[in-house]
């Protein structure tokens, strides 16, 4: 069985050493779905009642990202070189956030691109909650990930 990296042998919490890794391209992408009546969506479409509801969760997410290692105690603090953040309307009751997270680094983004489309996803819910607060938030999934020592993945 493969071992933890974020815990040592005598069981105690800690950061993986990264120094000696190679810096590589490492992208990540991740999503998060956000489900409400049909009406609410359109609103929310439409800019809903606090604004312009689709650019402040793209935003919020794109700040998430770059806040990943103040959130999330053993991740590394890296500066993302790109976050793409998108919401795209699926089915009649379904906006689903997707962040695209790219570095040249020793570490992945994988955590950075999850923190990213689970922020959009919330904030989406904090724009929306005065029109319904049965709104709900599943499926944040890691798609797929590239570059690093373990190479590419995809769900």
């Amino acid at each position: 069985m493969t071992p933890l990296t974020h815990i040592k042998d005598s069981g105690e919490a800690t950061m993986v050493d990264v120094s000696s890794k190679p810096i590589t391209l490492r992208t990540a992408v991740a999503e998060a779905s956000v489900a409400m009546e049909p009406l609410i969506r359109e609103q929310i479409l439409q800019g809903g009642p606090k604004g312009e509801a689709l650019a402040t969760a793209r935003i919020a997410g794109i700040q998430a990202a770059k806040k990943t290692s103040e959130l999330i105690p053993l991740c590394h603090g890296i500066s993302p070189e790109s976050v793409d953040v998108s919401i795209t309307p699926l089915n009649n009751n379904l906006l689903v956030a997707r962040a695209t997270v790219t570095l040249n680094g020793r570490t992945g983004v994988e955590m950075e691109a999850m923190v990213a489309a689970s922020i959009t996803a919330l904030t989406l819910y904090d724009m929306a909650k005065a029109l319904d607060k049965s709104i709900t938030i599943h499926n944040v999934r890691l798609l797929s990930k590239s570059g690093g020592k373990s190479g590419d993945w995809s769900s």
